[in-house]
């Protein structure tokens, strides 16, 4: 393991110093911070049936509540030619009470499957949700090109949150922000009202999502954050706190790390994985504590990607029964996850 990586996840303790006022509103239902802008397109979306099916937290500053378990647009909704089991996917999502649901241009390859499944729904309901969207491209105007692609296939005027997408190099950093940067493109599409929010994502390298945050007051960054992350440039203890710290929505991802977290997985031949994520070994805990690791940490919300309507049934109901873990228990996780940390944190940068 890095020499580099923390020994410990954050505390209850820690917990509290870090958040103060803002992860008190955000954990259990206080007031709603301060909108980061008045001057919105249409009223915020709302999905009736959230509040009575697992908890909501703040998402950050924009004044939106989010149930604790969100839908992500990739496993089987990001599968070709499967609009039978995706689009009843996204549509069982909502009436169960989800009210995000994320999504990006890279997600589905060249044809954007996960955009076109989620456009069809959308269609007819995108009242309901909040919708978040991502752009791999660094510069203005191919995000620009994007995003209006985007739009048009997730049958939108608008999106809620847009991203900058899978932030991973200082070098990625100096070129959003450099001349003809993508930077400028976010900044373009919330003054024209195609966006309301802005974000970015990340998986590798904390050092790097903290100097996205430095340079520009975003509103959101989607991080990846499991049972393992103490054991590899670990994003919780100074990444969350500056988050936190500066009311941004956090939203969690790579809880079951595609599976290879839990003890339930069975590693497919080495042949058929991909060669950065590698794995001769099932993994080591359960789907349940995986789940309740992340949201025991202040997040507004995770978004999980599902290969059924009945593995969305399964998250919302453990999003329901959802009680933090004590710190005791989370410490216990994560020692239990060092055996297994380099395929359950295969997305973070191993290098030296």
């Amino acid at each position: 393991m890095s020499s580099e990586a923390p020994q410990s996840g954050i505390g209850r303790r820690d917990f509290l110093k870090i958040g103060g006022a803002a992860t008190a509103g955000l954990l259990v239902g206080g007031a709603t911070p301060e909108p980061a802008r008045a001057d919105q397109t249409p009223g915020l979306p709302h999905n009736p049936r959230t509040q009575a099916a697992m908890p909501t937290r703040n998402l950050g500053r924009t004044g939106y509540r989010v149930g604790i378990f969100s839908l992500g647009g990739q496993a089987a909704v990001e599968q070709p030619n499967n609009e039978a089991v995706a689009v009843p996917i996204v549509e069982r999502a909502i009436d169960l009470g989800v009210n995000y649901i994320d999504t990006a241009a890279a997600y589905g390859g060249p044809q954007r499957w996960s955009q076109r499944y989620i456009g069809q729904v959308m269609a007819r309901r995108r009242n309901e949700v909040w919708l978040s969207s991502k752009t791999n491209d660094r510069t203005r105007d191919g995000s620009l090109r994007l995003l209006d692609e985007s739009l048009r296939l997730l049958n939108t005027d608008h999106l809620d949150l847009w991203q900058l997408h899978n932030i991973s190099t200082m070098n990625q950093v100096e070129q959003i922000f450099g001349p003809g940067g993508a930077i400028e493109a976010l900044t373009r599409a919330r003054d024209e009202r195609k966006v309301r929010f802005l974000g970015f994502s990340g998986h590798a390298d904390p050092a790097v999502l903290m100097e996205m945050i430095r340079r520009f007051p975003f509103d959101t960054v989607l991080m990846a954050v499991n049972a393992a992350d103490r054991h590899q440039r670990a994003f919780v203890p100074e990444l969350l706190p500056m988050a936190v710290e500066r009311q941004m929505g956090i939203i969690g991802m790579k809880i079951p790390a595609r599976g290879r977290i839990l003890a339930s997985w069975t590693p497919p031949p080495t042949d058929q994985q991909p060669a950065f994520g590698r794995a001769d070994r099932p993994g080591t805990i359960s789907y349940r504590e995986a789940l309740y690791y992340t949201l025991s940490h202040p997040v507004s919300t995770v978004i999980v990607g599902c290969d059924s309507p009945a593995q969305v049934e399964e998250n919302v109901r453990l999003a329901q029964e959802f009680t933090p873990l004590s710190e005791s228990q989370m410490s216990a996780l994560a020692v239990r996850t060092e055996p297994i940390a380099r395929q359950a944190l295969f997305f973070r940068n191993w290098a030296s």
